[in-house]
């Protein structure tokens, strides 16, 4: 009898070895090795069904940007099978090649274990439920302090040729060196990072825990229920990663009603000649004091999705959200409204919730929903608070700290440029600084390892990394894909494998209808914009469709503007389907090729209700 043949992906270890390309030689020496495929796990890791990563990392990974990964991959994990211990699920490990990031959703541990676990389960999982608002305020008040503790890091401005007089004799002397100050600005940075991702996750899988237990109540007891429409059950929350956008509208408003003010606003002038030309008269400066007064924290918010050092924030990119301006104010002299109407979205929510309520027949799965509803609205919003004040805030924080210690290796020859940093790993850039200490304090004419040389071939690794398409998968794939958090989350399931098996065959042309996640409702047609990179963003024009590989939150004073929203990646807890219903603004997620197949220009049909996008007219 003939073996039945597996459908797989490629072995990842043949893989890394025959399909990376060559001008990416020397990609292994950026990432810490056990971030690699190798010989010492080849055995485990062959069994493994590894994907790649395109929510966290889209893009080439720089070196140092890898923190966060490196970060979260123990921080979401531990929360998951040692802190709150959910019985099933195990972490999500991590493994580099040719600059992406694979990941993959670790098999259940044996059933022992899940009843050990269950039983730790059972009392820890429903304390934060009931607790919730006291231990918000607890943990924004530690987040908060630690930002501050890394934004106080003391930098030294330079390694000077002879420490100044006033702190040696006849002063007292401290007893340490700018040297030693830049060392320990590194490791205090670093701890703190990792300090902030280990807050990071504190009750995030919880949130997406208790999303998925109500999603699952909902599903028995209502079948056929659409998912745009549980979400829409849980859709409205005044949640922090919404207030920059919110802060804008009404910096907005205020412009508005000072036509001088406005005027200068609305031209089509770089932000640093708008600021300029409203110093000049008082209420100009009025509104400046204003704009200054929500700069810390509510312009620590990237201008991307916050992993990438490259994306800036607004704070040091005032360009972006004064054009969010510019379009508010050209939206209000139209006599439109700017704002997204939160009550409007509570009420639909309030309505359909007393809908569905009254089909339920017995009390005990009224109680059942009641309780299952109760708990997931309560801590629904840490998934869209805590993201605000940990990947945005908190990273701006980050990115000026790691800048400051760059100036400094630039003024004494390590580096080129200041960005040169982000080209280490956080392992390597204590190599690179105890280098440049130590060629300092040894006195004149010793040299240094050719750190800035290192760096410039690296961005030439990632440059190159760009134009190349890795597989979406490696090893082979369960016959389902049941994890939780890979297809609520990540939009990974047994259909978007078969497709990738099939070699995603694609003739853009030939496609008229592609298939996603259902995730915020609503149906309605109008002209796509198709979004490839960042910068795209600005090209958005008033009552388009937004076609994106993922949307960010801090895109948010977008969404009142645009029609629907169509994305390649990400489920239905994903942050682009919960801002989406944030706003009331139909979305299908996680097409896997809608950016490949829509066209700028295309007429398309969303419908957020069945997860469908239609593609009614060419460009």
């Amino acid at each position: 009898m003939a073996e039945k043949k597996v459908a797989r992906f490629p072995d990842p270890h043949e893989y890394v070895e025959k399909e990376v390309p060559p001008e990416l030689e020397g990609w292994e020496e950026m990432y810490p090795p056990h971030f690699l495929f190798g010989k010492e796990r080849e055995e485990w890791e062959k069994k493994q069904f590894w994907y790649l990563d395109k929510i966290h990392a889209p893009e080439p990974m720089p070196p140092l940007d890898q923190i966060f990964q490196q970060a979260w991959q123990i921080s979401l994990s531990q929360h998951t099978t040692r802190v709150f211990c959910i019985p099933p699920a195990q972490g999500i490990a991590h493994r580099m090649i040719g600059c992406y990031q694979y990941i993959c959703a670790i098999e259940p541990p044996p059933e022992e274990v899940i009843k050990e676990k269950a039983e730790l389960f059972g009392v820890r999982a429903h304390y934060p439920i009931e607790h919730y608002d006291e231990l918000w305020d607890e943990w924004l008040g530690r987040m908060q302090a630690l930002g501050r503790e890394m934004e106080g890091i003391k930098v030294p401005q330079e390694l000077p040729k002879y420490m100044p007089a006033e702190e040696v004799a006849p002063n007292p002397y401290r007893g340490y060196s700018p040297g030693y100050e830049l060392i320990e600005a590194f490791d205090r940075a670093n701890d703190c990072m990792y300090k902030g991702w280990q807050y990071h996750f504190n009750y995030l899988n919880l949130s997406y825990l208790y999303y998925l237990t109500f999603g699952d109540v909902a599903r028995k007891l209502f079948p056929g229920i659409s998912e745009s429409t549980i979400g829409k059950m849980v859709a409205g929350a005044e949640v922090s990663m919404f207030r920059p956008e919110e802060e804008l509208c009404r910096l907005a408003r205020e412009a508005h009603a000072v036509p001088k003010v406005a005027e200068v606003l609305r031209k089509e002038a770089p932000a640093a000649r708008k600021i300029e030309e409203l110093r000049k008269f008082d209420a100009g400066q009025a509104w400046l004091d204003e704009l200054e007064g929500i700069r810390e924290p509510w312009l620590y918010i990237s201008c991307g999705s916050g992993w990438y050092y490259y994306e800036g924030s607004w704070v040091n990119k005032l360009d972006v959200p004064f054009g969010y301006l510019k379009g508010y104010l050209e939206r209000l002299a139209k006599g439109e409204k700017i704002e997204r109407s939160l009550s409007k979205i509570a009420e639909a929510r309030d309505k359909l919730i007393s809908e569905y309520r009254k089909l339920i027949k017995t009390d005990e799965d009224r109680s059942s929903f009641d309780s299952a509803y109760k708990d997931c609205r309560v801590i629904y919003r840490y998934a869209e608070d805590h993201l605000f004040w940990v990947e945005h805030w908190f990273h701006t924080i980050w990115w000026d700290k790691m800048r400051e210690i760059g100036r400094v290796l630039v003024k004494c020859g390590a580096l080129k440029e200041e960005d040169d940093i982000f080209m280490f790993n956080r392992l390597e850039v204590p190599t690179v600084i105890e280098d440049a200490v130590t060629t300092w304090a040894l006195g004149e004419g010793v040299p240094m390892l050719k750190w800035g040389e290192r760096a410039q071939r690296r961005r030439e690794i990632l440059q190159a990394a760009t134009k190349w398409s890795p597989t979406p998968a490696l090893g082979v794939p369960p016959e389902e894909v049941a994890e939780p958090f890979t297809i609520m989350l990540w939009g990974v399931t047994t259909d978007k494998v078969a497709e990738w098996l099939k070699g995603m065959a694609v003739v853009p042309e030939e496609v008229t209808e592609i298939k996603g996640f259902a995730s915020s409702f609503g149906v309605v047609e109008g002209t796509a914009r198709v979004l490839k990179s960042l910068e795209d963003v600005v090209n958005l024009q008033e009552g388009e469709i937004m076609v994106c590989p993922s949307s960010n939150p801090a895109w948010a004073p977008v969404f009142t503007k645009i029609k629907a929203s169509v994305t390649d990646i990400g489920g239905l807890t994903s942050h682009a389907a919960i801002v989406c219903r944030e706003y009331g603004v139909p979305a299908v997620t996680g097409t896997g090729i809608a950016t490949s197949v829509i066209k700028t220009g295309d007429k398309i049909r969303v419908d957020g209700d069945s997860g469908i996008v239609t593609i009614l007219e060419r460009a």
